[in-house]
């Protein structure tokens, strides 16, 4: 029994349904009608300046934009310009607006109870969906010609603008939509976006920032803050900000990862600074010391070239007529007027070098090395203490391990380059000193390569891991002791 009424109901359902779209095709004909005979009337002279025309007209189109947009996709428009004409035409006799004039001119202003908004927001979203952006865009700013202070006609005309590849239109419909009191973070972010595409980073950072007023907690919003001020140079705010979300959220890994490297990029730039800053401070004593050698050699070989001068003389007086003795003669006071001269510009280069460090600002140099290296050593400390943070997070996150791996790596090669830079009574003072601190730093950054492929077979661990086992072999092979500090 309940079968049959299980049947019944469904068949009764159906017949509905049949009825339902019977009733609808019969409204669309109807529509189609209507629309025929406006668009007639408008053709007809006598009819065209009435203004009661044109709002028939007007509702006839807003109805077919609302319910039967097959019939014309750009009815809204229709119906746009037909109540512009009907404000145009009802004027009184004293050129005031008449009574249907007034009722045009509600529905342009959006007021309640109108529909013509709703009108074009909807044909604006058929023809999104049907991938014509450039329609939609238009059909979504009409929309706000009619109500200036709504957030979902700027939001999809943004996108429409946006798919469109029309960036300044994409910024001013987000921009609306913002103004307007819009929430959604993936606008802030969208619109930060094509701020910083424009390498306009201060506005990128300004809607971000906009964004997380409306959205305190947004991880995305305050991420892309910290890779803005990367991208735009500005390392110190991006480590402000990033410690700023840590601290709310400081389980997070990747943000700890994200610090370190800062850190860790951080003290690789103040690492070139104090090169340079060094050669700079030392090369006054390096130029020095090779005018000084320049000029004991110069006077050993005056001393030389005198000694030879006075002998061939005494020959010559002895052999007056000796032409051979004359061209000796000639030659080697020819090398020793030459040596003078050499000897008196390397003492007046030595004088004006001594004199120009006099009066150059050592004391200030030193300090803004000495500045330097208390930068380095901070960044350097920090780096390692966030590395390590974020492997008590998460102790089998690779990109931590292969970073501080690296960080340990490049640190042995960096004390490397001093071994390098001795001389042999360098070395052989303190030389196998610093190898075994520079194996030391080998050594330490081996485990984390270590455990990082284990982790991931990724090949530059692998090719990094690799090289270190072969450097590690070759001081094995020359007896160096490794220190770890």
């Amino acid at each position: 029994m309940k079968k049959l009424i299980f049947v019944s109901a469904l068949s009764l359902m159906s017949c509905l349904a049949l009825g339902q779209a019977a009733i609808d095709q019969v409204m669309m004909d109807q529509a189609r009608k209507d629309k025929e005979k406006s668009d007639k009337s408008i053709q007809d002279p006598k009819s065209n300046v009435k203004a009661a025309t044109w709002m028939e007209r007007a509702k006839t189109y807003e109805n077919i934009a609302l319910q039967y947009t097959q019939i014309d996709s750009s009815a809204a428009l229709t119906a746009y310009e037909a109540y512009k004409k009907v404000v145009e035409l009802d004027l009184t006799k004293k050129g005031e607006p008449g009574r249907i004039s007034k009722e045009a001119q509600a529905v342009l202003d959006g007021a309640e109870g109108t529909n013509l908004y709703n009108a074009f927001v909807k044909q604006g979203a058929e023809k999104y969906q049907s991938q014509n952006m450039i329609d939609a865009l238009k059909m979504f700013q009409m929309a706000q010609q009619i109500n200036s202070k709504d957030t979902l006609a700027a939001l999809y005309g943004g996108i429409s603008a946006q798919q469109a590849d029309k960036k300044e239109e994409a910024v001013s419909q987000f921009e609306t939509y913002i103004t307007n009191g819009g929430k959604d973070p993936s606008v802030y972010y969208g619109l930060a976006q094509l701020y910083r595409s424009d390498n306009n980073f201060d506005k990128a950072v300004n809607t971000l920032e906009r964004g997380l007023e409306k959205n305190a907690d947004n991880k995305d919003l305050k991420s892309e803050i910290v890779n803005i001020y990367l991208a735009s140079g500005k390392e110190e705010e991006a480590i402000k900000q990033l410690k700023d979300v840590i601290a709310k959220d400081p389980s997070s890994v990747q943000n700890l990862v994200n610090l370190a490297i800062l850190y860790d990029n951080s003290g690789i730039k103040l690492s070139g600074k104090i090169r340079d800053l060094e050669e700079k401070v030392s090369g006054s004593s390096k130029k020095s010391d090779q005018l000084t050698k320049q000029i004991e050699d110069e006077k050993g070989k005056l001393e030389v070239f005198e000694g030879e001068v006075k002998r061939l003389t005494a020959r010559l007086k002895a052999q007056p007529k000796s032409a051979d003795l004359k061209r000796q003669l000639g030659e080697v006071t020819a090398t020793r007027d030459e040596t003078k001269t050499n000897l008196a510009k390397y003492e007046a280069d030595l004088k004006a070098l001594a004199a120009n460090a006099a009066n150059s600002d050592n004391a200030a140099a030193e300090k803004e090395l000495a500045d330097l290296k208390g930068q380095y050593t901070e960044s350097r400390n920090l780096a390692i203490e966030t590395y390590k943070k974020a492997l008590e997070v998460d102790p089998n996150n690779y990109d931590a391990l292969f970073n501080l791996g690296v960080f340990y790596f490049n640190d042995a090669v960096e004390l490397k380059r001093e071994v390098d830079n001795m001389n042999m009574q360098e070395y052989q003072q303190r030389g196998k000193e610093v190898e075994g601190r520079v194996c030391g730093r080998f050594k330490k950054a081996q485990p984390f390569f270590e455990k990082a492929v284990k982790i991931r077979d990724d090949e530059d661990a692998k090719s990094t891991l690799e090289n270190l086992n072969n450097v590690l072999t070759q001081f094995e092979g020359k007896n160096v002791t490794c220190i770890q500090e």
